[in-house]
């Protein structure tokens, strides 16, 4: 994968390829006008001198488009060049074997200016062992996926180095120091106080010299370093000194990517050590039984380890130990495990959250606030919880939060009957397909009818967008990247009246988001700034790292502090009256003329970035513009691993299989397809048309079933109550899970159930049988 930007056409790198052949055409068609002179037959010299005339046309052509193509390379490197010259960290261009080409001013500062032919590998040499192989595999994941990076750890510090793939031969290296991000630099050697860094887990990735002297040594875990775990903040402990044992005050300081810094005061023996610094769980249980406040404790996966008799009495039976709190509470906007892990992670911390409770029989508001404590090495969170139903302030921030999930139960309820119909048609059409050629005079028609059917599940698509209840797969993204990519689709949306402008800030921060829902945020912004300049103007679309020290108030919405990259898109339209500004993320609100807007695209955007976990801000002046602000939470954890991408191929593929599959769906119009598409792939297919008659057929022990293909929701038993207890008689078995409601609808129950997919529906002919193939090899 290159840059589009530097990227010549075919033909050009064609031509480029075969330069070094052009002379030998040349010859060749000297030759063949030679020969056309001396033949004496009038007819073969006009064939001679015709295909001379084609090869000496043909070196020609070669010629100039190599030309063309080493002038384009000569612009593009001196294009980064200029680039990447002010970049305060090294950066390096390199052909396909590693030799330098060009290196900035912070890289001859740091390496020197050396030329001739030496090779980044050898200029990296001194900086940390075999830069060699290390290079080697970063460039290897450049050819593959256009980019690569890779945290290294040396004897200085903490650095990363990152490549871009430029063209099909060169390569863009960017050194970076990470000593900041790292709080555990080579700075804290100089201390004679002793402190290390430890991990979640409780491994310890640092010690400075003085902790090193203290122990006697570098040891690896928190245990081969004291001898009374678990560690109190401000406690006193003991450690394994290396003249013996030593009594040391603890002191912990949270650092990113939850992180610890524990710095250690030795004392003397005889420093007092009191129970309330060491701390003693049954006492302060019974002493949080006696406080007016509802208070929980919860782990890292929001299990609830604690709750005092002001929580029982509030919660009832759901706030009793084991229970899990994303099952209690409901209504925030977001997933509620991953605010929890937001919170175990340290973001987001004391930003009060109002949520409903999920107790039967009245309608219980909460006010909800997140804390942080270590122990045993582990983060746990604390909950303090008021009751705010008798708030009058909460009508008007429940307002939206009503319509939308108003709106979602209806969209959800539409989406899983809608869903089941167009999976019945596109399957029957994929049928109908595979016995027709594009000869066939129906072919045309029914192309149609698919082409259609998977308009109407896109409009689903949409209709579950702004309730935000659909299926998104969070990945982590560059939005340099994402708007490159876009450019060309934005600037064609746009027309020739309106001009189309990008800025990005260098030192941008990936988020994770949905790569295809957040193009659609994009593309929804960039066509209403378009709609609302008539006669024309520019569309600037800018990105930012942005640090909030203090919570952000905005509207009826809070940023807590933290890291963020913010998205602006500005216009010069005609702007957006204040009367109205609080209704454009209402679904079906539109300003423009009827037939012009349906209203679902800002609702959709705001669905897609609040269900994201992000905010949507608009600044409006009539008759001067309007601007988009779009907030995302920065990503500072560990790189994801790519997932395979779904089969996107347009042609039905024939992909055998064999094996035995019991097929369980309510609906006889998917059954049929499904059972039919599975069994001309060469399964064995077994049909139910609910989950009794399917534990009916297994109750025969000497059937052998190899996947259960099952819809979610049926009536009477649901499908993973089924699939659970017909796994207790057969472990051994994987399971495809089907429904036309959002995966995360039942992603928890799911996520219990062993070799386990899910696959959503309307899908076709060729996903169905894939995904079972997958699942049986």
């Amino acid at each position: 994968m290159s840059y589009p930007a530097l990227a010549h056409t075919p033909l050009v790198r064609t031509a480029a390829t075969f330069s070094n052949r052009a002379v030998l055409l040349a010859l060749l068609a000297l030759a063949l006008f030679g020969a056309a002179h001396y033949v004496p037959e009038p007819v073969t010299g006009l064939v001679l001198t015709g295909v001379g005339g084609t090869l000496a046309a043909l070196s020609l052509l070669i010629g100039a488009l190599s030309r063309l193509h080493g002038v384009g390379q000569v612009r593009a490197s001196e294009a980064i060049a200029r680039f990447i010259e002010q970049d305060v960290s090294p950066s390096f261009t390199t052909d396909i074997d590693g030799a330098i080409e060009h290196r900035n001013r912070a890289a001859r500062e740091r390496f020197g200016a050396h030329g001739g032919d030496e090779t980044l590998a050898r200029c990296l040499r001194d900086l940390f062992a075999n830069p060699a192989a290390i290079l080697m595999r970063l460039q290897s994941r450049a050819e593959a996926r256009g980019a690569a990076r890779e945290d290294i750890v040396t004897r200085r510090g903490h650095m990363r180095l990152s490549v871009h793939q430029i063209d099909e031969d060169r390569f863009l290296w960017r050194l970076e120091d990470l000593f900041e991000r790292n709080q555990a630099g080579r700075g804290v050697d100089l201390l004679s106080l002793p402190m290390m860094t430890v991990s979640r887990s409780g491994t310890i990735l640092f010690m400075n010299d003085a902790l090193r002297r203290l122990l006697g040594g570098r040891v690896k875990t928190l245990e081969r370093v004291f001898t009374d775990l678990p560690l109190v903040p401000n406690g006193l402990h003991r450690l394994h000194g290396a003249g013996g044992p030593v009594r040391a005050r603890v002191t912990m300081v949270e650092g990113a990517g939850g992180r610890q810094e524990i710095f250690l005061m030795p004392v003397g023996e005889d420093a007092p050590e009191s129970k309330a610094e060491r701390g003693n769980d049954r006492d302060a249980g019974f002493s949080l039984d006696a406080l007016p406040v509802a208070l929980l404790k919860l782990n890292r996966d929001g299990r609830i380890l604690f709750a005092n008799r002001t929580a029982r009495e509030l919660l009832g039976a759901g706030a009793d130990c084991g229970q899990d709190f994303d099952k209690l509470v409901e209504g925030l906007g977001r997933s509620v495990k991953d605010w929890l892990a937001d919170a175990a992670d340290g973001r987001g911390l004391g930003q009060p959250e109002f949520v409903r409770a999920s107790v039967p029989d009245r309608e219980l508001y909460l006010q909800v606030s997140l804390g942080r404590i270590i122990e045993a090495g582990q983060a746990v969170l604390s909950v303090v919880i008021n009751d705010a139903t008798e708030l009058k302030t909460l009508e008007a921030q429940f307002v939206q939060s009503q319509k939308m999930q108003a709106i979602g139960q209806l969209a959800g309820g539409v989406a899983h009957d809608f869903n089941n119909l167009l999976t019945a048609i596109s399957g029957h059409c994929d049928l109908l397909l595979l016995r027709h050629d594009q000869g066939d005079q129906d072919y045309a028609d029914l192309v149609q009818i698919n082409q259609n059917t998977n308009r109407a599940a896109s409009l689903v698509g949409q209709l579950l967008a702004f309730s935000r209840k659909q299926n998104l797969q969070p990945e982590i993204l560059d939005l340099r990247d994402i708007l490159s990519d876009l450019t060309h689709l934005l600037n064609r949306l746009v027309g020739e009246k309106v001009t189309l402008s990008l800025s990005h800030d260098p030192g941008l921060s990936p988020v994770r988001a949905d790569k295809r829902q957040l193009e659609q945020v994009l593309m929804n912004l960039v066509v209403n700034a378009r709609d609302a300049m008539s006669d024309g103007g520019e569309i600037r679309i800018s990105t930012e790292s942005r640090q909030i020290v203090r919570p952000l108030k905005r509207d009826r919405a809070t940023v807590p502090p933290g890291d963020y990259v913010v998205v602006k898109v500005e216009d010069e339209g005609v702007g957006i009256p204040a009367d109205k500004l609080v209704k454009i993320f209402e679904p079906f609100f539109t300003t423009k003329r009827t037939g012009e807007g349906t209203g679902l695209g800002l609702s959709t955007a705001y669905g897609i970035i609040k269900q994201t976990g992000g905010y949507i801000f608009v600044d409006s002046v009539v008759g001067k513009g309007t601007t988009f602000s779009l907030y995302f939470r920065a990503y500072d954890g560990a790189p994801e691993e790519e997932r395979p991408g779904p089969e996107t191929s347009g042609k039905l593929q024939l992909q055998q299989g064999e094996g035995v599959v019991l097929l369980v769906e309510d609906e006889a119009p998917v059954r049929a397809f499904a059972s039919r598409a599975l069994r001309m792939r060469g399964y064995t297919v077994l049909e139910a048309e609910n989950a009794e008659q399917a534990l009916e057929t297994l109750s025969d022990k000497s059937l052998k079933v190899d996947v259960f293909v099952t819809d979610v929701v049926m009536p009477g038993m649901d499908g993973p109550s089924w699939v659970r207890k017909a796994l207790k008689e057969r472990p051994g078995v994987r399971v495809v899970f089907v429904s036309g409601y959002a995966e995360d609808r039942f992603s928890d129950e799911q996520n219990g159930i062993p070799n386990s997919v899910f696959l959503p529906k309307p899908f076709s002919l060729n996903e169905l049988t894939a995904t079972v193939h997958d699942q049986i090899h």
